[in-house]
C-alpha cells in the first residue's frame, strides 16, 4: 500500500468512525465521552484504518462490569501485560452491543444485565502526516453473579478479578475512574 493509499483507508476510516457515533449517540444518551490520540507506526496506522473502515472502532468494543459495592470486573491480558475491560473486536455483522456480550462472556463468563453505553472515547490514530479516528464504545452492566470463568478461545486473557481500587497497570484508568466517580 503506497503512503497515497493510506489518505484513501485513512479518509475511509474517519466516515465509518462518522457513521459509528452518530448511530451510538443517537441509540443512547449520554455516555462520559473521552478523546485519545495514539501515534503508531505505518504498519500499525494501516491495520487500525483497516478495523475502522470496517466496523468503526479500532479496538472494538467492551463492558464496564461493576457490583453495588462499586467493584470492577477487570481481565488480565497476557499480551498487552495490564489489566482491562473485557472485550474486543466485532465480527462481521455483529453489533457493538453483541461484541461487548459476546466477549463479556468468552474473556469472563459472568452473568449481567447491560445498562447501556456507559463511555465513548473517540480514538485519534496518527502515523506522520496520516490521521484518522474510531469510536471505542463502552457498556455497563450490573454484575448478577460474582463467580467468573475465563473461556478466552484467542488465549489472550489469563484471569477476571474484581477489584475495590483499580490496579495501576490498568488501562484507561483514569477513564474507569471518572466513570465510577460519576455513578457510584
Amino acid at each position: 500500500m503506497t503512503l497515497n493509499d493510506l489518505w484513501f483507508l485513512a479518509d475511509r476510516a474517519a466516515q465509518s468512525a462518522e457513521k459509528a457515533y452518530h448511530q451510538l449517540t443517537k441509540h443512547y444518551n449520554d455516555p462520559l465521552e473521552f478523546t485519545r490520540t495514539k501515534t503508531v507506526s505505518r504498519v500499525r496506522f494501516r491495520t487500525l484504518a483497516e478495523r475502522i473502515s470496517r466496523s468503526g472502532a479500532p479496538y472494538g468494543s467492551h463492558t464496564i462490569v461493576y457490583r453495588p459495592t462499586g467493584k470492577l470486573l477487570l481481565v488480565r491480558h497476557e499480551e498487552v501485560d495490564m489489566w482491562v475491560l473485557p472485550g474486543g473486536q466485532l465480527d462481521t455483522g455483529e453489533s457493538f452491543h453483541d461484541a461487548a456480550r459476546r466477549e463479556l462472556a468468552e474473556e469472563a463468563g459472568i452473568d449481567v444485565t447491560y445498562d447501556g453505553l456507559a463511555t465513548l472515547t473517540r480514538v485519534e490514530v496518527v502515523y506522520r502526516d496520516h490521521r484518522t479516528w474510531g469510536v471505542m464504545p463502552v457498556f455497563a452492566a450490573r454484575a448478577n453473579t460474582v463467580e467468573t470463568d475465563v473461556c478466552d478461545p484467542d488465549g489472550e486473557i489469563s484471569q477476571a478479578r474484581w477489584f475495590s481500587e483499580l490496579p495501576e497497570d490498568t488501562r484507561d484508568r483514569e477513564d474507569l475512574l471518572a466513570w465510577r466517580a460519576d455513578v457510584f
